[in-house]
């Protein structure tokens, strides 16, 4: 069973100054933490904050390969974690799956407005709950990641 998720947002996890990328179930209190690389952590907060560079990154190139070949990204699922690496799934219309990095899956659903889901077992093997009191810290959360710069994760 899959969860809906939402992008929290990307920050540095101290003190190994490793980005990870937070996703929140919508309607429920767990978080799934996910590693990611520098870029991929800057791709993610660009499509986060809207920025458009002047020439197409990675992410953008890919989704635009997409458009000029019909093929719509219709959601991306985290599908698993093994061994302490996640994997996902680019689901595409006509029932057309990729595998793929998280990272990559969710830059491309952002850019895609495509929704993104989690199942529900990596809840159990990687989630964090916040209940709803918390809420005071995942509004300072929030306005940690609106201060950030996709820059500070350049390497």
């Amino acid at each position: 069973m899959s969860v809906p998720v939402e992008v929290v947002g990307v920050r540095i996890e101290m003190p190994s100054n490793q980005p990870i990328v937070l996703l929140k179930e919508i309607d429920g209190i767990r978080y799934l933490p996910i590693w990611v690389g520098a870029v991929e952590a800057s791709a993610i907060a660009f499509a986060q904050q809207g920025l458009v560079p002047v020439r197409p990154l990675t992410h953008d190139l890919f989704t635009s390969v997409l458009r000029m070949v019909d093929a719509q990204v219709e959601r991306v699922e985290i599908t698993d974690l093994i061994d302490g690496v996640f994997y996902a799934e680019l689901h595409l219309a006509g029932g057309r799956t990729i595998s793929a990095r998280p990272s990559d899956a969710i830059a491309l659903a952002l850019r895609a407005a495509a929704p993104i889901t989690a199942a529900d077992s990596l809840f159990s093997k990687a989630g964090i709950e916040i209940p709803d009191q918390s809420d005071d810290e995942v509004e300072k959360f929030r306005e940690f990641l609106d201060q950030i710069n996709p820059d500070d994760f350049a390497s």
